[in-house]
């Protein structure tokens, strides 16, 4: 059984991705790792060449920055790194840039590719989400964040990533997987403010156009974590990769665990989950079988 990692990456220093920690977080169960370095305006492909790793292979890419809708370039850039691995793997590994696996799960994730690689009705593996907000010691737990995504895809050219990057479909039908018992740490959400802000305002313009930005996203200095609806504290250990970062973590943000911006229709659904593990409405791009 083969495993090739791949992800996609720009701008990374700009923006303050924590790329080199998702890239080592799982590269231990990948035999190959491909990281598509898009045209940046900063040292991400000198960053991505100091992880020195004989798994690691290197492209570079040209985004299309006319691609303003639904964040079509993602996926787009995203089927190009696909294209780029050889037939002989069994599975591909698809992380983004700010997600992370803890070490705990990786031999668990290694049994279950290992179990169904010759199960060709299993055509992906699916993830549990943890999404950190705002520092490192807070989760955001509301209905609004997606709980479970496909991370583990078969080496199927006719699987293709989906809308914005987030999932895949195969011919466009949603692929049939299987719930396994790992998660990804999603930090998209922690940085210092400022970052934050930057990369807020620079993300709106791979889904709208000029005007549309204009109207809608505010030029702030600094973006505002309060906004949230619902968090509560971390009571787990981060991935030992992310150690560094958060010891170096240069911002000071006060959160307090409240649930207390939500509609009440939302503050009961939010009940309803977290008695009984399941979520009214969800939206689900895959199958679990």
């Amino acid at each position: 059984m083969k495993i090739t990692g791949f992800t996609i990456v720009r701008n990374a220093v700009k923006f303050d991705y924590p790329v080199i920690e998702s890239i080592t977080s799982i590269l231990p169960v990948c035999d190959e790792f491909v990281v598509s370095v898009g045209n940046s305006s900063d040292d991400t492909l000198q960053l991505i060449k100091s992880i020195n790793s004989p798994k690691i292979k290197i492209i570079e890419s040209v985004w299309d920055d006319n691609l303003r809708e639904g964040g079509q370039v993602l996926a787009l850039e995203t089927n190009k790194c696909m294209d780029s691995i050889s037939p002989a793997s069994d599975w591909l590994f698809y992380i983004q840039a700010d997600e992370v696996v803890h070490e705990k799960y990786l031999s668990g994730i290694k049994s279950a590719a290992e179990q169904f690689v010759n199960d060709k009705q299993v055509e992906g593996l699916l993830f549990n989400y943890t999404h950190f907000y705002g520092n490192y010691n807070y989760v955001a737990d509301s209905r609004s964040w997606y709980r479970r995504e496909v991370r583990i895809i078969r080496n199927d050219r006719q699987i293709r990533s989906y809308r914005d990057a987030q999932g895949f479909r195969r011919k466009d039908k949603k692929l049939n997987v299987k719930l396994i018992n790992a998660f990804i740490y999603h930090y998209g959400w922690v940085k210092h403010p400022k970052h934050m802000q930057a990369k807020r305002e620079e993300f709106h313009k791979l889904w709208h156009d000029d005007n549309w930005v204009e109207k809608n996203i505010k030029h702030e200095d600094e973006f505002d974590y309060s906004i949230v609806d619902s968090i509560k504290e971390f009571d787990g250990i981060h991935p030992s990769v992310m150690q560094q970062r958060i010891t170096a973590r240069n911002w000071n943000l006060n959160l307090y665990s409240s649930k207390l911006k939500m509609p009440f229709k939302d503050k009961f659904l939010y009940w309803i989950e977290k008695q009984t593990g399941w979520r009214a409405g969800e939206y689900k791009n895959y199958k679990i079988i």
